[in-house]
Parts: C-alpha cells; sequence; structure tokens
C-alpha cells in the first residue's frame, strides 16, 4: 500500500467513509467522546494498524462530528481499506456511558466489514480486542451498471408478496443452482417466481448480521447459528456471507445483480428491516458500534440506572429511534438502500419500538415514521410495519400515518380459526375478506392498508398448520419453551407425518381453503415460501436458528407437490383477473352492474341470511359483483363445519353460473381452466371445502360481457 499519505481537516459530511480519487474523507458521529482514534490495517490479517490517526478536537470536530481526510489513500479492486476506530470518554455505565478505549468498533456507516480475525468473546469480556476485532471496509458503490434501472413502482392493488429467505431458497442441495443459498441463486430461481404469479419478493434481513457467535448447541450437540437475521451489525451492508464470490465489496454488486434481474422480470424487491435493536444486546452484550460510539445517545436506557437497557424487542437493548442523531442514521440507511440499491419497499420488524419517544412512551407523531411517510425520497416506496412490539404495544389499524400499510395480525388469527372449524367468527371473518374496514376505514386510506397474510416465517408453515396441534421446537435447543403456543392450528386427527388417505386429503383441502381466501379478499395478499407446495418444518414454529433442511425450501417438495403449485398458480392468476378485489377502495355495497349485483352482498345457507349473530355457525357466501366488461361475477360457499351444507344460489340475469373452484374436489379438478355450467339452484359444499361459482356468457362459457 501507498504509505504516502497526508492527514488534512477532512468534512464532517457526509458520515461514513466517502471515497474520492483524492482519497478518503471520513466522519463519525459521538457527542460525549473525549478523543478518537482512526485506525488504518494494511489487510484483512493485519492484527495492527499501518497508521493511527488522532483526530484533534480542535481541528477535526465540527459540531458533535469527529473527522478527517485522508489524502492519498484510494480505494480500488486492488487497494482495499480496512479501518476502525477506538472512541475515548467516560467509562460510567450507570450513566449511561460506555467508552473503552480498549475496544476498536466498526463504523455505524461502514458499507464492508471484515471479520477474519473477529472473535466475539472478546467484543465482550474486558481487555484490548485490537487484533481480534472487525474491521469497516471502505467500499465504492459508484460503480456499476445499471442498465436504465429504477424501483418498479407496481401500485398495491398489483402486489402479490412472496416473503422468503435469500439463504434458505436455494441452499438445499437439490435446488439445482450453481450458487446455492446466494443472491446470485435467487436470479436463477426467478423464473419459478414468474410462473407462480408473485409481483413482489420479501427478504428477511439481508443486512450484516451476528451469524458467526453460535447461539447455543442443539440436541445432537450441533451448534445453532442466527439463521433468520433479526440481529444486525451493518445497517448498510448486504449480507456477505450470500454471496457467491465473498470478496470484500463483491456483496453489493451481487445485491444489486438479483435487484435488477427481479426488476427486469417485473417482481419488486422488499427487506425486512431490523431498525428496534442490534445485535450488541443486553449489558453483558459485545461492543461492536453504538455501545463504545456513544451509549446513551443510541440506546433506551433504564432511568433509575443507565447501566441497564430498556428492552421493548425481547432481544437485549432497544434503538432510540427518535433520537434526532438516530433518526438520521435510519434515515440515511434506508436512503442508502433506495437510491444505491435499487429497493422497492421496507417491512419494518417490531414497527411499533419506531412509536416511541426518547423516554420510551408511545408518541402520537413520531418523527422517524413522520419523516419517512412525507420524504421525497421515499415518497414511491412501499413502507410496512410490523404494528406491535414485545412488551405488548399493539397498534394493528392506529400506526402512524396514512401511507404505512400493516402486516394485519388480526386477519391472520380470524382466518386460522376460521379454516380451522371455529364458530362464531362469520361477522369477523367478512371483514377481514372485505379489507379488514373495520379496522382501517376510519384510519387509512384503502383496504391495501392490510397485508393479509396466514403464515410467514415466524409460526407454523401452512402445511404444519394442518398436522400439527402443537409445536415442536426441542431442535431448537431450548426444551420447547420457545415459539408461540398460540397457533389456531390443527393436526386433522394425528400429530404430524401419517399414511392416513383422509386426514391427508383433509389437510389438503385445508391449504386450497386457505389459498382461495387469500387471493380473494381485499388488501395486499402475503403468502410465505413453500406453502404453495406444501413444505413442512416438522412442527417447529420458531424455526430461527435452524440454518438447514428444516428451514430450506425443498425442491424435491415442488417436484412431488405440484398439484398445490398449480393450484396456487391458478388462485393468483384468478386474483389478478378481478377487479373488485384488486380495485382501490373499501365495499360501499352498491349496485356495479346490470345483473343487479352489488359490490359485495353476503349470504349464509340461504340468500341474504349470513347468519352474523349465530356462535354456532361455521357457513358463508358472497356474491362479488363485477366491475368491468369481461369480468366475472363471483359467488363463493364456505363451509367451515364437518357437514355437507346445501347453499342456495343467487338468480343471475343473462348470464349462466360455471363452477370454478371446489377445495374438495380430485386434483386438476379442484380448480377447473374450463368452468362447467350449473343450474342448480342449491349446490351442496362438502364439509371443510369452499366452492366458487363465476358468471360466464353463455352455458358453454365463453367471455363475459
Amino acid at each position: 500500500m501507498n504509505r504516502l499519505l497526508l492527514i488534512e481537516k477532512g468534512d464532517f459530511y457526509p458520515l461514513g467513509a466517502t471515497p474520492d480519487k483524492k482519497g478518503i474523507n471520513f466522519s463519525l458521529f459521538s457527542e460525549h467522546a473525549e478523543k478518537v482514534e482512526l485506525l488504518l490495517f494494511e489487510s484483512h490479517m493485519s492484527k495492527e494498524p499501518f497508521m493511527t490517526v488522532l483526530l484533534d478536537k480542535e481541528d477535526n470536530k465540527t459540531y458533535n462530528f469527529w473527522h478527517c481526510f485522508v489524502k492519498g489513500l484510494i480505494v480500488s479492486r486492488k487497494n482495499i481499506v480496512y479501518y476502525a476506530y477506538r472512541v475515548f470518554g467516560p467509562e460510567h455505565p450507570s450513566d449511561g456511558h460506555r467508552f473503552d478505549s480498549k475496544k476498536v468498533v466498526i463504523d455505524p456507516y461502514c458499507k464492508g466489514i471484515s471479520a477474519t480475525l473477529y472473535n466475539p468473546e472478546n467484543a465482550v469480556k474486558a481487555g484490548d480486542n485490537l487484533a481480534t476485532s472487525l474491521r469497516s471496509v471502505v467500499v465504492d458503490t459508484a460503480d456499476y451498471n445499471w442498465e436504465g434501472d429504477r424501483p418498479l413502482n407496481r401500485p398495491w392493488n398489483e402486489i402479490i408478496i412472496y416473503e422468503m429467505h435469500v439463504r434458505g431458497f436455494t441452499k438445499s442441495e437439490n435446488s439445482g443452482v450453481k450458487n446455492p443459498g446466494t443472491y446470485a441463486g435467487v436470479i436463477e430461481k426467478i423464473p419459478y417466481l414468474k410462473e407462480l404469479g408473485v409481483t413482489a419478493v420479501e427478504l428477511l434481513p439481508v443486512f450484516e448480521f451476528n451469524r458467526r457467535d453460535p447461539l447455543r448447541m442443539d440436541e445432537n450437540g450441533k451448534p445453532l447459528n442466527n439463521y433468520w437475521g433479526y440481529d444486525p451489525i451493518g445497517f448498510f451492508i448486504p449480507e456477505s456471507t450470500y454471496c457467491n464470490t465473498p470478496e470484500v465489496g463483491s456483496n453489493v454488486n451481487e445485491f444489486r445483480d438479483m435487484v435488477k434481474a427481479l426488476h427486469k422480470a417485473e417482481i419488486e424487491v422488499y427487506l425486512d428491516v431490523v431498525y428496534n435493536h442490534t445485535a450488541e444486546g443486553n449489558h453483558l452484550g459485545p461492543t461492536i458500534h453504538f455501545k463504545g460510539i456513544d451509549n446513551s445517545v443510541y440506546y433506551h436506557l433504564m432511568e433509575k440506572d443507565n447501566k441497564y437497557y430498556r428492552d421493548f424487542t425481547g432481544c437485549g437493548n432497544t434503538i432510540n429511534s427518535n433520537h434526532p442523531i438516530v433518526q438520521k442514521f435510519i434515515y440515511d440507511s434506508l436512503k442508502f438502500w433506495v437510491e444505491e440499491m435499487h429497493v422497492d419497499g421496507f417491512r419494518f420488524d417490531l414497527a411499533s419500538v419506531l412509536t416511541r419517544g426518547i423516554n420510551g412512551e408511545p408518541l402520537d407523531y413520531p418523527p422517524i415514521l413522520w419523516n419517512l411517510e412525507l420524504s421525497d425520497i421515499f415518497a414511491r416506496t412501499k413502507l410496512i410495519a410490523e404494528a406491535w412490539d414485545a412488551v405488548g404495544l399493539y397498534q394493528i389499524g392506529s400506526f402512524s400515518g396514512k401511507r404505512w400499510t400493516e402486516w394485519n395480525g388480526k386477519y391472520r388469527d380470524s382466518i386460522r380459526k376460521f379454516v380451522k372449524g371455529d364458530g362464531g367468527l362469520i361477522g369477523e371473518v367478512a371483514s377481514r375478506i372485505a379489507g379488514s374496514s373495520d379496522v382501517y376505514s376510519y384510519t387509512k386510506s384503502t383496504p391495501h392498508s392490510s397485508i393479509n397474510f396466514i403464515t410467514c416465517h415466524d409460526g407454523f408453515t401452512m402445511n404444519d398448520l394442518v398436522s400439527y396441534n402443537e409445536k415442536h421446537n426441542e431442535a431448537n435447543g431450548e426444551n420447547n419453551r420457545d415459539g408461540s403456543s398460540d397457533n389456531s392450528s390443527s393436526n386433522c386427527g394425528v400429530e404430524g407425518s401419517t399414511d392416513n388417505g383422509q386426514i391427508l386429503s383433509l389437510r389438503k383441502q385445508k391449504i386450497k381453503n386457505f389459498f382461495v381466501l387469500l387471493m380473494l379478499s381485499k388488501g395486499v395478499p402475503m403468502m410465505l415460501c413453500g406453502d404453495e407446495v406444501a413444505h413442512t418444518q416438522h412442527g417447529n414454529n420458531n424455526a430461527y436458528c435452524q440454518d438447514n433442511e428444516i428451514s430450506w425450501f425443498n425442491w424435491d417438495e415442488y417436484k412431488n407437490n405440484m398439484v398445490y403449485y398449480e393450484f396456487v398458480k391458478k388462485c393468483i392468476e384468478f386474483r389478478k383477473s378481478l377487479k373488485g378485489v384488486v380495485n382501490k377502495e373499501f365495499y360501499n355495497g352498491v349496485v356495479v352492474n346490470p345483473q343487479g349485483f352489488r359490490d359485495i352482498e353476503w349470504h349464509g345457507l340461504e340468500l341474504d341470511s349470513p347468519n352474523w349473530g349465530n356462535s354456532d355457525a361455521r357457513e358463508l357466501a358472497f356474491v362479488m359483483g363485477a366491475f368491468e366488461r369481461g369480468v366475472p361475477d363471483v359467488f363463493v360457499m364456505m363451509n367451515m363445519g364437518q357437514a355437507t351444507q346445501s347453499f342456495a344460489v343467487p338468480k343471475i340475469k343473462k348470464r349462466f353460473w360455471h363452477i370454478q373452484i371446489d377445495t374438495s374436489a380430485a386434483d386438476g379438478e379442484d380448480f377447473s381452466i374450463d368452468p362447467k355450467y350449473t343450474e342448480a339452484k342449491r349446490i351442496s359444499v362438502k364439509g371443510h371445502s369452499i366452492v366458487v361459482l363465476v358468471s360466464k356468457n353463455s352455458k358453454s362459457g365463453g367471455e363475459n360481457n
């Protein structure tokens, strides 16, 4: 490396390490620091810096920003720059200050990390960890050919979300990709996603996270590591282990390659982001960045003793997101992912944490959320909230802002119970199908405020939802104490795997019921990767540490369970054709076509008798009137009880009813490509099944008018 370097004053803006043709500008925020040292390393194997730059209060501090410019330090593919900091200040944990000049910390704004020498134990225990610390890496993100790519800006009413794990999607040996478990592997499977019909992928956390420190051993003595990724370290860094060639800096462009390829397939990319806690944990956790840079600014601390952390996340600490400097950090991170990585949207993990003020109290107008909502930069970026936190703040329907959409946990719970066969849910289920107007019509602008889902990464897969009464998380090494015990699941008669044909048939039927309801509900549907091929996690409903076949997409299931895949694919196609389901307004009961049908009409076994107040009712029917020429009217009959029930069929003018879907029918006949005409005035619907009729222009089918 060229050692002819000149240290200049530099600039406090922008934060992080910013390279240009003459050198690199370094800037770090710390309000309470007394002195800062910038450490420069020759390589990722260097235990000692080749240069230490003292940032002086007089020359290298502006406001609360410590900065310098290292002239002659040039970044290139052949010359990678590694750096870190020592931050000096008060070591008074009871006052919230955890400065420790013996600990080396990384730059929160860095776009690359080297962990070659990293020993997590030394980041926790007392003493100097210079030789075993993480190192920040300077990455020049300007050199990439986007080929004209930009975020897609699809409207919400066109979105069908597929929640997936980058590594788990292709890591299995049977995936057939060249680079399993990587961003490149996802690219190879884009034809699969395109054929399925999804229009957006929501990626479990891809920020660089703590995968290196085993959590514990499993029941067989094998180490268990963080798999999901909800343990962030680098908020500007694509996870490096998802790379084909994990050389420093390649992760940025490999991630971009994936985004660009998905956009070419007209699939949006959303990131599941974690701005509620970090991998530094509680007072016993490691010092990685924030703790050693300005602990009292970045984290919520206990009021009486600042040594301890408020924990609204269940993960040991809570980011102080509405402190002005932390707001800026979150804003800058999201801006990076939108402007430089072309991400289309974000799902905010435990987003209710972001509504809490600097003393932990919920705010009516949280600055960070409103800054994002009103920013020109994020004007067309999808913003999705998991509108709760780990200590009971539940904000479904009341989350801040108009633009924010929400994971609708009420939808999940209602539909699970209904398909399970619980009674007394008719009115509630109708509301969920109608876009949860009881939840959102007064607080949000459209039914697309509701992200409808039945399963997600956290909980049972859809197959396990109909195969297990109880969770089976023994493999996690926590004696089955972890994970939710309230799943509204049903094993259909046998716990887990079985050869009983009747039970298997019932399970398949219920899975089909779930997908029909999901795709016929107003709001934005989200499905879990693998549910379309009946993936099982063998009853594990909290597979956060299972980086193995339990979690990975099993491509043999795709080959063996094509009947599921084809059914789901047809349900997605059907949804896209129904303007009444996907339009941007709540149902309002107005007549929408010459047939005299309203946009929504509710029925029970008899017409106009939906049994709203009947606690034993498990049957519900509804008509969705066609909004446009060429679009069918739809009549849906749902029987979640055990016995077959007879439903009255609405009269229709100048059109003819055809049977499109019957979830109790044999494979291949459950969703008819060429629906059969029926003149029946009543239709028998078997127990635990759904029948869907569509109107056609003639008895023989053909285009609607």
